[in-house]
C-alpha cells in the first residue's frame, strides 16, 4: 500500500520530485492540506520503522555477550573496548547530520541510506579476520545507526501529530523491551551454538525486511529545494564530540587524569567545540541550528535526555555483570532476569502515552519519572551478595518505570514546539544528546566502578591473592575464573565488587535529581492536533490571517503562553504563525 496525498490543482503527483523554484510572497499554487493517514496506514507504516529501530537498539545489546568469544578469536584483548566505543562515536556523532540532511532531502532517502549503511557494516563485521577490520567495521555499522532511531522517530512526527502520538507510544516502548531482552539471549545463543558472526548477520534479513517495507509503504511528499550542507559544521562537530568521548573513555582507566593526552585531548575538545558554536551561529545552513536553542522546550528536553541516558545506560550495562559473577548465572539467564526493568518501561510508556493522548498534559509524567529513577537508583545501589531476584526485580521495575515516563515523553514535547521545518532537525538533536548521556554515561560510571575496585581489593582480598586481580582499565572476571579462587578470596573479591558497584550507582542518585529539578522547568505546551505534514498548511493559514511571520522563538511564546504579538492564543490543533513552508518527507 502506497501512503500518498492526492495530487491538487496543478501540483504534481505524490513522491514526485519538483525542482526548486524562486520562493514566492505568497503560498506555492495550488498547495493544499495534507491528508492525513488512517489509524490502519500509520500502523503499515510503522512495521517498517520499527523494524529500523529494532536494528540499533538490538546491536546494543547483542554485542556485549559475544565480547569474550570475540577477543579469544581475533586476539585483540587490548583493544576490547574499541569495538564498543568506535560504534558508539560514529552512531553519536552521525545523528545531528542525518536530522538535517532529512530536514532538506526528505526522510524516506535518508532513512533506507540508514539502513543500508548498517547493513554494510553489519556483513562486513561479521567477515572480519582480525580486531583492525572489526572495529573499523563496527565504525561503519555505527553510521548508520545513526540515522535509523532518529528518522524513525522524525518520521512519526511527520505522519502522527504530537496529541495522537501517545496512542502508538507503546510501539516504542515494546522495541526497546523486545530488544533488550532478546539481545542478550540471541547473543548467547548465537555464540554458543553457531558463532559470534552471527550477532553481525543477524541484521541483514531484519534490515532488508525493512527496506522492504519502507519502499512500498512509505512515500511521503516533499518539495526537492537548493541547500548548502554544513560540512564545516559537520566536521568540527566531529573532532570535538570525538576528543570529548575519549577523556571520557580514556581518562582514568587506559591513561591518567593527567597524562598528556588527556589534557591534549581536554583542550583540543573545549577549543573544537567552540570554533564549532561560533561558526553555528553565522552558518547559513547549520547542521545543528542555534535557534533550536532558542527554545526553552528544546533546552530542557535536551538536558534530560542527556542525563536519564547516563542512568539508563549506567544501570542496564552493570546489572548483569552483578548477577554473572555474585549469582553465578549465564549471560542468557541475566538478560531473563532483566525483564522486570523492560516491562516497568514498557508499562509506563503505554499509560504515559495514553494519558498524553486523553489529557493533552505530557509535564506531569517526566516529573513524576525522575522521582522513580531517583528512587530506583538508591534502591539498586544496596544490592549485595545475598539480595534475592525477587527483590532486585522490584527494584528495577522502578528505574524502568521512571525510564518509560520520562524518555519518549521529551521527544514529543520537541516534536511539538519545534517548527514543522526543523522536525528532524529537532528530533535528532534529542537523539543526539540522549545519545551522548549514553556515552558519558557508561564511562564515567565505568571510572568510579573501576576506581572502587583499585581502592577495594587491596583491602579485602586476603594474601597475595590481590596482586594477581589486574583491574587497571577494566574488569573481566568470569564465574568459572572466580571458583578457581579458594573460599576466602572469592568473598573478597565478590565484596570488592558489591561495594564498587554500591557506589557507582550511588553515583546516579545526585544525577537523577538534577533530572527531577531539570523537569520542573520543562514548560507544557498545548499539542497540536496536526501532524508535522499537516502543519505547514494550518500555519500557512494562520500567517494568512495573522499577516505576520514568527521563527521558533515566537513560535514557544505562543504556545507556552497562549498569545503573542497581541493574536489569539493557540487553541488545541491551531499551530502558530510561522513563514510558508512545504512538507517535506
Amino acid at each position: 500500500m502506497s501512503i500518498d496525498t492526492p495530487a491538487r490543482g496543478n501540483d504534481p503527483a505524490p513522491g514526485t520530485e519538483v525542482a526548486a523554484a524562486p520562493a514566492p510572497d505568497g503560498p506555492p499554487a495550488g498547495e493544499g492540506p495534507v491528508v492525513a493517514l488512517t489509524h490502519r496506514q500509520i500502523l503499515i507504516v510503522f512495521s517498517g520503522l520499527m523494524l529500523g529501530m529494532f536494528l540499533a537498539a538490538l546491536d546494543q545489546t547483542i554485542v556485549g555477550t559475544a565480547l569474550p568469544t570475540i577477543v579469544n578469536s581475533l586476539h585483540g584483548l587490548n583493544h576490547i573496548s574499541w569495538v564498543v566505543t568506535a560504534y558508539l562515536l560514529t552512531s553519536t556523532i552521525s545523528t545531528p547530520l542525518y536530522g538535517k540532511l532529512s530536514d532538506q532531502f526528505g526522510r524516506k532517502g535518508i532513512f533506507q541510506f540508514a539502513i543500508v549503511v548498517f547493513l554494510v557494516g553489519s556483513a562486513l563485521s561479521g567477515i572480519s579476520q582480525n580486531m583492525g577490520q572489526l572495529i573499523a567495521f563496527r565504525g561503519i555499522q555505527g553510521l548508520g545507526a545513526g540515522g535509523l532511531m532518529a528518522m524513525a522517530m522524525a518520521i512519526i512526527a511527520d505522519i502522527v501529530s504530537p496529541r495522537d502520538r501517545g496512542r502508538y507510544q507503546g510501539y516504542f516502548g515494546a522495541t526497546f523491551a523486545l530488544s533488550s531482552v532478546a539481545g542478550p539471549l540471541l547473543g548467547g545463543v548465537f555464540t554458543d551454538n553457531l558463532s559470534w558472526r552471527w550477532i553481525f548477520y543477524i541484521n541483514l534479513p531484519i534490515g532488508i525486511v525493512a527496506l522492504i517495507v519502507t519502499s512500498a509503504v512509505l512515500k511521503l511528499p516533499f518539495r526537492r529545494q537548493s541547500h548548502q550542507i554544513d560540512f564545516l559544521g559537520a566536521g568540527l562537530m566531529m573532532l570535538g564530540v570525538t576528543s570529548a568521548l575519549l577523556v571520557t573513555v580514556w581518562g582514568g582507566t587506559q591513561y591518567a587524569w593527567g597524562s598528556p593526552i588527556i589534557i591534549a585531548l581536554s583542550i583540543a575538545a573545549v577549543t573544537i567545540l567552540t570554533v564549532f558554536v561560533l561558526w553555528e551561529r553565522k552558518a547559513p545552513e547549520p547542521i545543528l541550528p542555534p535557534s533550536l536553542f532558542h527554545i526553552g522546550i528544546f533546552r530542557v528536553a535536551s538536558s534530560v535526555s542527556f542525563l536519564v541516558s547516563m542512568v539508563m545506560f549506567g544501570a542496564i550495562i552493570y546489572l548483569p555483570l552483578y548477577l554473572q559473577l555474585v549469582d553465578g548465572v549465564s549471560a542468557m539467564v541475566s538478560g531473563l532476569l532483566l525483564v522486570p526493568l523492560m516491562l516497568g518501561l514498557l508499562i509506563t510508556s503505554i499509560a504515559s502515552g495514553q494519558i498524553v493522548t486523553r489529557t493533552g498534559r505530557y509535564k506531569p509524567l517526566p516529573v513524576i519519572g525522575a522521582v522513580l529513577i531517583t528512587l530506583g537508583m538508591w534502591l539498586i545501589s544496596h544490592l549485595g551478595l545475598h539480595t534475592s531476584h525477587l527483590t532486585m526485580s522490584l527494584y528495577v521495575i522502578v528505574l524502568g518505570a521512571g525510564v518509560g515516563m520520562t524518555m519518549q515523553i521529551m521527544v514529543l514535547a520537541v516534536q511539538n514546539a519545534v517548527p514543522p521545518t526543523q522536525i528532524g532537525t529537532g528530533t535528532a538533536a534529542v537523539t543526539f544528546f540522549r545519545s551522548l548521556g549514553g556515552a558519558f554515561g557508561t564511562s564515567l560510571f565505568g571510572a568510579v566502578f573501576i576506581a572502587g575496585l583499585t581502592h577495594w581489593i587491596p583491602v579485602l582480598v586476603p594474601g597475595a591473592a590481590a596482586s594477581s586481580i589486574h583491574v587497571k582499565g577494566s574488569f573481566s572476571m568470569s564465574p568459572a575464573e572466580l571458583h578457581a579462587f579458594p573460599a576466602p578470596v572469592q568473598y573478597g573479591i565478590l565484596e570488592s565488587f558489591v561495594r564498587s558497584l554500591h557506589s557507582m550507582f550511588l553515583l546516579g542518585v545526585p544525577v537523577a535529581f538534577v533530572m527531577f529539578l531539570l523537569t520542573l522547568l520543562l514548560k507544557q505546551a498545548k499539542l497540536r492536533t496536526a501532524s508535522g505534514l499537516e502543519r505547514p498548511s494550518e500555519d500557512l493559514a494562520m500567517s494568512d490571517a495573522a499577516g505576520g511571520a514568527g521563527d521558533a522563538e515566537y513560535d514557544e511564546r505562543e504556545i507556552g503562553s497562549g498569545a503573542a504579538e497581541g493574536q489569539p492564543a493557540s487553541g488545541v490543533g491551531v499551530p502558530t504563525p510561522s513563514t510558508p513552508t512545504t512538507p517535506v518527507g
